[in-house]
């Protein structure tokens, strides 16, 4: 190992122009007497010189000046017109202050006269660390670049995602609705389909809407949702020459996770896959329910023996070498020209931050096998309740009024409710809402929308309290931007609902807040 400026590295690749042998063997004597570790390759051709740089792929150039049949100035040029962060320095017996000079200019990174070798090693030490941080604050600058279009995603996404859930709203609602029509089965059929379409975009909008804010929160991840999720997500990437698999053992199988971070996770690996996997081939996302033995874990992994959930994404492409094996992880490494080097990484800390552990299988030729385990407990298999229609959800025509702006999602709640019994009564703002009540009276419960614009919901609920109502409240709000109710005075019965809200769960609440007011009188 050699070091560099506090950093041990391995041995320092050294691509060397020079025509004379007894010069190059003064140069590396120079760099061994200091203790450099390095390998290196002589070069005296262009066509040699241009091979190296692309097979050799050095840390650093030393070259002569001038060369019977190459020259150090056309090596420069072609150096940089690859890369700009590679070291390059002049070694030459000739070379004099205007051309040191000039050579400067063109990007060489320094000069060493031959008959005075004695700063040769300090200069290359010195190249090597500056080009390293260099390198770090590009990187640097690329990921600050990186950050703040994530911010930037991140205020978009939230500025969106209000209209996103309006939209989906009315999908959610007329799918319950038609659904219902069970003498009916095409209108059965395609209230279904439309409910499911809503389901899907409000899941979509959620986890991006997570992934661009960095939300990380535990939750009961069901398997099924996961890997449906996925599914939709990989709709659009995965060409016709791959032929995509997805085995799921028991869909209902829940762990406490996050799925958002556990999603982008597994599309980042069928991405990569896919990616592998030019001329076509297959992808597999399989999972299982496995016990690790103790003798499973490395040395540098805590031994937890137990049962796991075993999440594989396999594919047939063109598998990777012992030495791309070895660096997967490594911050920055990559094997793509437009790659970051970052999203194994970021993969491998998503498993562990849910205890996990990750492991690769890869050969040349034969494909890749990425493998996570993730921790399950017993206690953690949970059975998804199907979603029936309860006659308890029948309505006893108790007066409703129903609070909201948008005219499709007032109609639909109106018509929902009606449709169970109860008698809704429709305003458009808080104005309204008073002006109902003034001419219809006090209603067994509201139902309000806690993003209304001129007259807020709480605001309007604070009046409609002053006008004595002291029934039950339903306020539908966004996950994302929770109602201010400091302002409100105590309420026994107060219900917030996330949006878009599904017509059986509306019904359930309802129900539930109609009782419990009840029976308190």
């Amino acid at each position: 190992m050699t070091d560099i400026g506090g950093q041990q590295v391995g041995k320092v690749r050294i691509l060397q122009v020079e025509d004379n042998e007894f010069d190059a063997e003064l140069v590396l004597g120079e760099l061994e007497q200091d203790g450099l570790e390095f390998e290196v390759k002589l070069v005296d051709q262009e066509e040699a010189y241009v091979a190296a740089l692309e097979g050799f792929r050095p840390d650093i150039v030393l070259s002569d000046l001038s060369l019977p049949a190459f020259s150090g100035e056309r090596a420069l040029h072609i150096l940089r017109e690859r890369s700009s962060d590679i070291p390059f320095i002049f070694i030459s017996a000739t070379i004099g202050e205007e051309a040191a000079i000039e050579a400067l200019r063109n990007g060489a990174t320094d000069y060493i006269l031959k008959h005075n070798t004695a700063r040769l090693a300090s200069a290359v030490r010195r190249a090597l660390r500056e080009a390293d941080e260099q390198r770090a604050r590009v990187r640097a600058e690329q990921e600050l670049i990186r950050a703040q279009r994530f911010e930037s995603l991140a205020l978009l996404a939230g500025g969106l995602s209000h209209d996103l859930r309006n939209l989906l709203q009315p999908l959610l609602l007329a799918g319950d609705t038609l659904e219902d029509y069970a003498d009916d089965p095409r209108l059965a059929r395609l209230g279904a389909l439309v409910r499911d379409c809503g389901r899907r975009g409000l899941e979509m909008v959620s986890s991006m809407l997570s992934f661009a804010r960095g939300a990380r929160r535990a939750e009961q991840v069901k398997l099924g949702a996961l890997l449906e999720a996925l599914k939709l997500l990989l709709q659009g990437s995965v060409p016709r020459t791959v032929k995509m698999r997805v085995d799921v053992f028991d869909p209902d199988v829940a762990f406490e996770g996050n799925h958002t971070e556990l999603q982008q996770c597994l599309l980042n690996l069928c991405l990569n896959a896919i990616q592998a996997m030019p001329n076509g081939g297959e992808l597999v996302i399989e999972t299982d329910l496995v016990s690790l033995p103790e003798d499973f874990f490395t040395e540098v992994e805590q031994p937890l023996p137990g049962r796991y959930l075993r999440l594989s994404v396999k594919d047939t492409g063109e598998g990777m070498s012992p030495e791309v094996l070895q660096r997967l992880f490594e911050p920055f490494f990559t094997t793509k020209a437009a790659g970051t080097g970052l999203g194994l990484l970021s993969c491998k800390r998503i498993v562990a931050s849910h205890g996990g552990f990750m492991r690769v299988r890869s050969q040349v030729g034969e494909g890749t096998e990425f493998h996570l385990y993730l921790p399950l407990n017993a206690e953690d298999a949970d059975h998804m309740d199907a979603q029936v229609l309860d006659a308890s959800l029948q309505g006893e025509a108790e007066r409703v009024l129903v609070v909201v702006e948008e005219a499709v999602q007032l109609s639909l709640l109106v018509d929902t409710l009606d449709t169970y019994g109860y008698q809704a009564g429709a305003s458009q703002s808080g104005t309204a809402a008073l002006q109902w009540i003034e001419a219809h009276g006090v209603p067994d419960l509201v139902v309000m929308d806690a993003d209304m614009n001129l007259f807020t919901g709480v605001r309007t609920l604070a009046a409609l309290l002053d006008h004595g109502y002291t029934g039950a409240v339903l306020l539908l709000a966004r996950p994302d931007a929770p109602p201010n109710l400091d302002e409100l005075p105590q309420l026994d019965h107060l219900y917030v609902i996330e949006k878009p809200v599904q017509s059986r769960a509306l019904l359930r609440k309802v129900r539930e807040a109609l009782d419990a007011s009840e029976a308190k009188r």
